[in-house]
């Protein structure tokens, strides 16, 4: 795929289409880049138009198999289980995907057009047409554990706290926001700010993608494959695809486009760091009962105490059951010295039991979690704030408890 050729779109037979388009000729088949905003009426209407013309044998958009599942289904999350998220950890990733949606629904809300509609108009008109529909962007997931990985960790905490700061704090999207909609997703909107002065967020964000989705059209739509096919992309992206296309492109894209989708698994001081918590704490029970029996039964009430105080005050702030906070108190400081098993995964799994969602809690998820009381008001986000809340609650109690443990051994402390 390397011998293109970039040329100017004719204007006939779609002469109405407003958006920006390029055209990159690769052997027999043609690429048409169609530029949209992703808030924009217009580039729902150009993609109509262009589909409708008859000039295309395929469609491609800026879609990952999870955004199309959710945009062709709102009501997917009705058919997940709870339960099962919570055990493989993906409740921070689906609480930060609820809080982008939020986002999605309050610009909706403000503009009156729906972010998406562009994505949404390409599936019906591909549908109708009977054309395939390729799904080319890389999984949103992915995308963010990449930036996460890729940013220095002191800024991690402050990119994530800007992204839900920026989707939970305000009822009112700013005109500035909707703006920058028109030139990306959600995703990019979001973190624009950050990504136009950080080359490691803007790779993975912006450059990453663009060669991705270029990728995956060598591999679903290669040259003499199909004649003419469209593809729908964000303006942002317009630039990048198009240079990613000039460049040369691998005989066999498949093994570069896997090597995008890794995501650096943790380092082995950070997956041995709770068995040696463990560890050292118990050594510090066996410490403190040689010296003194008073003192090992000391330390060991302190620990269970502040262990089981902060994570089912946390659980508390979340609103959870009283008896997930009892349970929670009870479970925090013994799961704290079980690497395999945490507080938030118990309090969430008591609060599930105890205040199982309902069929409404799953139709109006969507539209609780565009306020902040939202939140906490229905089950199922409520539930989700139950578990991250409580682990973080057993986090601090694990740190402060090991601490006071290590302050009364060698003689810092008050014990």
């Amino acid at each position: 795929m390397t011998d293109s050729q970039d040329t100017v779109m004719p204007t006939e037979p779609t002469a109405g289409v407003t958006g920006p388009r390029r055209i990159i000729q690769v052997g027999e088949t043609r690429y048409t880049l169609l530029g949209t905003a992703h808030v924009s009426a217009e580039s729902a209407r150009d993609v109509r138009a262009l589909i409708r013309s008859g000039e295309y044998d395929a469609v491609a958009i800026e879609l990952c198999d999870s955004r199309h599942q959710s945009l062709s289904n709102p009501d997917a999350m009705h058919n997940q289980d709870l339960f099962e998220i919570f055990r493989q950890g993906k409740a921070g990733m689906v609480a930060a995907s609820l809080a982008l949606g939020a986002f999605q629904q309050r610009v909706a809300e403000q503009s009156g057009i729906e972010p998406g509609a562009e994505m949404r108009a390409a599936l019906e008109e591909s549908r109708e047409a009977g054309l395939p529909l390729l799904l080319i962007d890389r999984d949103v997931g992915v995308t963010l554990k990449r930036i996460y990985h890729n940013v220095p960790w002191w800024q991690r905490f402050s990119l994530f706290s800007g992204l839900l700061g920026s989707v939970l704090s305000r009822q009112d999207v700013s005109a500035a926001e909707i703006e920058r909609l028109k030139e990306g997703d959600v995703l990019e909107s979001t973190f624009s700010e950050f990504a136009a002065e950080s080359e490691t967020l803007y790779t993975p964000l912006i450059s990453e993608r663009d060669r991705y989705m270029v990728l995956r059209l060598a591999e679903d739509a290669p040259p003499g494959r199909y004649r003419h096919v469209l593809v729908v992309i964000g303006a942002g992206h317009m630039k990048g695809m198009a240079e990613e296309f000039e460049a040369p492109l691998p005989e066999a894209p498949t093994p570069e486009r896997e090597a995008l989708e890794v995501t650096p698994p943790p380092s082995k001081l950070w997956k041995s760091l709770p068995w040696l918590i463990t560890i050292l704490v118990l050594t510090g029970f066996a410490i403190g009962f040689s010296r003194n029996t008073e003192l090992g039964w000391q330390l060991v009430g302190e620990w269970f105490l502040i262990n089981g105080v902060l994570s089912a005050a946390a659980t508390l702030v979340a609103l959870a059951h009283p008896l997930t906070v009892t349970a929670t108190f009870f479970a925090a400081p013994l799961t704290s010295l079980n690497p395999t098993i945490g507080a938030g995964f118990v309090a969430a799994g008591v609060e599930l039991y105890l205040r199982k969602p309902k069929v409404r809690d799953f139709s109006t998820l969507r539209h609780d979690v565009t306020e902040l009381a939202g939140w906490w008001r229905n089950r199922v986000s409520r539930t989700l704030l139950v578990f991250i809340l409580a682990t973080l609650g057993s986090a601090a109690g694990t740190w402060i408890a090991g601490f006071r443990i290590a302050g009364a051994l060698f003689g810092s402390g008050t014990a």
